[in-house]
């Protein structure tokens, strides 16, 4: 998530959308067909995708032809690479993850408002983030930062058993919310997601270790909690540096044949800086600074 300040246009949406709801029912889809793994949807004509999409998810056109369009740049810069992670972008409906005002740039590139001061990121650094992490089916994937829930929704497509955490709580109850509308209408693939209102710093280790972990939030030092949950040969992406300045870290922990445990780092955008949202810090309670040193 990026911070609010980087955002283009949110500054006339930011008062209501603190108060705001995702666009629910954005199109009243009701699916009938059950969540099938080896469902591979169109990938080369627009025109199949988005009749795949009616006839099978019950879906709007409109935004089934936009995701499409999105999915063709995506590919084209090369922020998805794999079958797998092409068919989880196409399955998941943006639209239904922002809120009402940003309904007509659900698709662009752009970092969209989410309300509580921070945003719903960008499809591309989601596809890189994921694509980077490369869950397989039956991986244990923990999220650091629900946010929208779009992320985790991305995942659910990916693996059975994603766990997410958000430490601003009006906001996870609101993605839950989102998630059981989601469920009710006959998206199955979210009854995969776990979610949690906590301090995501400290990782969720009753439920680990994990096969990978993604951090949408910038801190400047990797969190011991989260790299002691990631798995031998696991790998987490996160976006490290001083505030507004971070760079996102693909880190791989790998377990030698003496049981020595080694970490390597590499810069998924080769030292482009991104800019995230901090990694917040709960106190008694209470959202009170960051958790950078």
């Amino acid at each position: 998530m990026l911070r609010r300040d980087f955002i283009k246009g949110a500054a006339g949406l930011a008062g209501a959308a603190l108060l705001a709801s995702p666009a629910k029912a954005v199109y009243t889809s009701k699916i009938t067909k059950p969540y099938d793994w080896t469902d591979y949807p169109p990938t080369t004509d627009r025109a199949a995708f988005v009749k795949w999409g009616v006839s099978q998810r019950d879906e709007d056109p409109k935004y089934l032809g936009e995701r499409f369009d999105r999915f063709g740049a995506l590919v084209r810069n090369k922020d998805v690479w794999d079958k797998r992670v092409e068919r989880a972008f196409l399955y998941v409906p943006r639209e239904e993850f922002c809120l009402k005002p940003n309904l007509p740039r659900a698709y662009a590139s752009a970092f969209l408002d989410i309300g509580f001061g921070v945003t719903i990121s960008g499809p591309h650094l989601v596809g890189r983030m994921t694509s980077t992490i490369d869950p397989q089916k039956g991986e244990r994937v923990l999220e650091v930062g629900t946010g929208s829930g779009y992320q985790s929704a991305f995942l659910a497509n990916l693996t059975d058993k994603v766990f997410t955490i958000e430490i601003i709580k009006p906001l996870a109850e609101r993605t839950r919310a989102t998630y059981d509308a989601l469920i009710a209408r006959g998206y199955e693939e979210y009854k995969h997601i776990t979610t949690k209102n906590d301090d995501g710093y400290y990782g969720w280790a009753e439920n680990g270790p994990f096969d990978k972990i993604i951090v949408t939030c910038g801190i400047d030092h990797v969190p011991p909690p989260l790299l002691q949950q990631l798995k031998p040969d696991g790998i987490m992406v996160i976006p490290v540096g001083p505030p507004g300045a971070q760079r996102v870290l693909k880190i791989t922990k790998s377990t030698a044949a003496d049981g020595q445990v080694t970490v390597a780092r590499s810069d998924i955008y080769n030292g482009k800086i991104v800019p995230f949202v901090p990694f917040t810090k709960l106190v008694d309670g209470k959202i009170v600074g960051s958790h950078n040193n």
